[in-house]
């Protein structure tokens, strides 16, 4: 008996991808075994952290890091760090934010319900652009001028989004941002891969940027990455971090933490919800070194055979099977379904997919075009296997 069906849960083949619907992406073994490892010991976690940062730095470029719960956390904390730097009086504030600089100023296209980490600091968002191509008005988008024209005596940082084919690029917004003095906070939360993404934001002047965890690193759902200017991420740890300590006697690394520069312990801040365990960190760092070490890479190729696999064991159905290869990550296909063939949309063949045993969890974003999205990322050659005996039976079935 499996662990999940002692809890009267049933285990699901995701194909969505790294989705946290859908328990994000497999851990593998190294990652495993270093949980486990960790999970025997104790630690001084204000230790752990400066470690951490010291490897996140230097698989980032950048000056200094930190291990979230999340990237949605990430987003959170540095938000509070932006708004507060290390004043302990508006650390015990946040987030109430009246009379502070508190305006992030963001593009409109890069809103989403995401954001919501950045407002839960007390930042408040001032949106400029207009994206006249998706209302067919226009020819143009967010422009960098626009965010200039948009500062006050009230904005405290300019929010990025990073996008697919975004703009405007973000080295004119940080170019922007960096003439007025104002720090940017960029949410790369699904940007990995490619590798070069880990330095990509940070090298064109980001002062802080939020990675996911649980995704192409395949560290702990919960996990993710903050890293940028070594003063905001001290300013992160302050609000984080366990704050039971007696000021004379405390001792955090300096280049994590400078004691020096402050005059107290705050209390627990914003962020003291978002803890995350030694066990999470170390499996965070042990994802992070073997994603930028290009240890995952081989993967790709697996990834391709069990998608052929599948499309071959689906010849004959009223389906086409499309194997979508990009130049850096992993394949993907598309599953194009004759939908007047079938007599069932593709939401319906969807909702059908779920309901069997095993459930059957695919990438739902293009059901509008008939289209199922299946992510190899969690597959193996069972599952491979499995899925495609399912799909076949949900697609041969009146």
């Amino acid at each position: 008996m499996s662990i999940y069906e002692k809890f009267g849960v049933r285990t699901i083949i995701n194909v969505s991808g790294a989705s946290t619907r859908v328990g994000g992406a497999l851990m593998v073994p190294e990652i495993v075994q270093a949980m486990v490892e960790a999970a025997q010991h104790s630690v001084s976690m204000t230790e752990l952290q400066a470690a951490a940062s010291r490897a996140i730095a230097k698989a980032t470029s950048a000056e200094a890091g930190y291990v979230t719960a999340g990237a949605s956390a990430g987003l959170s904390l540095g938000t509070a760090a932006i708004l507060a730097g290390l004043d302990l009086g508006k650390m015990e504030r946040l987030p109430d934010t009246a009379g502070m600089k508190n305006e992030f100023i963001i593009s409109r296209e890069h809103r989403s319900g995401y954001d919501h980490a950045i407002r839960l600091a007390g930042a408040k968002l001032v949106e400029v652009g207009m994206n006249e191509l998706l209302a067919d008005a226009g020819v143009r988008r967010t422009e960098a001028w626009e965010y200039e024209a948009a500062i006050t005596d009230k904005t405290a940082g300019i929010a990025f989004a990073v996008t697919a084919g975004g703009v405007p690029p973000i080295e004119d917004v940080v170019r922007v941002a960096h003439r007025h003095g104002l720090p940017v906070l960029v949410d790369a939360a699904g940007q990995l891969p490619p590798i070069g993404n880990l330095r990509r934001f940070i090298e064109a002047g980001a002062d802080l940027v939020a990675f996911s965890g649980g995704k192409a690193i395949r560290g702990p759902q919960s996990s993710g990455i903050l890293c940028g200017r070594r003063e905001y991420i001290a300013s992160a740890a302050l609000q984080n971090l366990d704050m039971d300590e007696f000021f004379d006697i405390w001792e955090p690394p300096e280049e994590f933490i400078p004691k020096s520069s402050i005059a107290g312990i705050p209390r627990h801040g914003i962020g003291r919800g978002f803890k995350v365990s030694k066990e999470e960190v170390v499996g965070l760092l042990t994802g992070l070194e073997l994603f930028a070490q290009g240890k995952y890479a081989p993967d790709y190729r697996q990834m391709r055979r069990h998608l052929e696999y599948i499309a071959d064991g689906l010849s004959g159905l009223p389906v086409e099977p499309r194997v979508i290869t990009p130049e850096e990550g992993p394949p993907v296909m598309h599953l194009v379904l004759d939908t007047k063939a079938l007599g069932r949309s593709a939401f319906q063949v969807s909702q059908e997919m779920k309901k069997g045993n095993p459930g059957i969890f695919v990438q739902e974003r293009l059901l509008r075009q008939h289209t199922l999205i299946v992510n190899p990322l969690n597959l193996n050659d069972a599952r491979a296997q499995a899925l495609t005996h399912r799909v076949r039976e949900v697609l041969t079935s009146r």
